[in-house]
């Protein structure tokens, strides 16, 4: 299986759309980009590995944050989404996948699967 990392931040409706994802496929590991209330109030009945950023903080600093946190971790390929957050959060996330040299999927949920685009 592969692993999934997902933004989940700002965005009407955007969590349902994550927590779609989540459950309509079996992945190795779930890595959500969020801040303290994503990580406090998002549930889903699977381990969830939150990986908290402050987007006030700046591109450069959430991008470290994310390279550290995925460091030795993930696969050379992962699957992504961006359904939820900022152009802030997607552009840090997608510059720390491609500096530790991971290729991507984009990846959206369907009615009771995952869809690649």
């Amino acid at each position: 299986m592969a692993d999934l990392v997902a933004c989940l931040s700002t965005g009407k409706g955007t969590w349902t759309e994550v927590k779609k994802l989540i459950h309509n496929q079996n992945w190795d590991n779930i890595y959500l980009i969020t801040n303290d209330f994503g990580k406090d109030k998002f549930t889903a009945d699977k381990e969830l590995k939150f990986i908290l950023v402050d987007v006030n903080s700046g591109m450069d600093s959430m991008k470290k944050i994310i390279m550290e946190a995925l460091q030795d971790k993930v696969k050379t390929e992962v699957a992504v989404n961006f359904i939820s957050g900022s152009g802030k959060e997607h552009m840090a996330l997608l510059s720390a996948l491609f500096k530790l040299g991971t290729g991507i999927r984009f990846i959206i949920p369907t009615d009771s699967d995952v869809k690649e685009l």
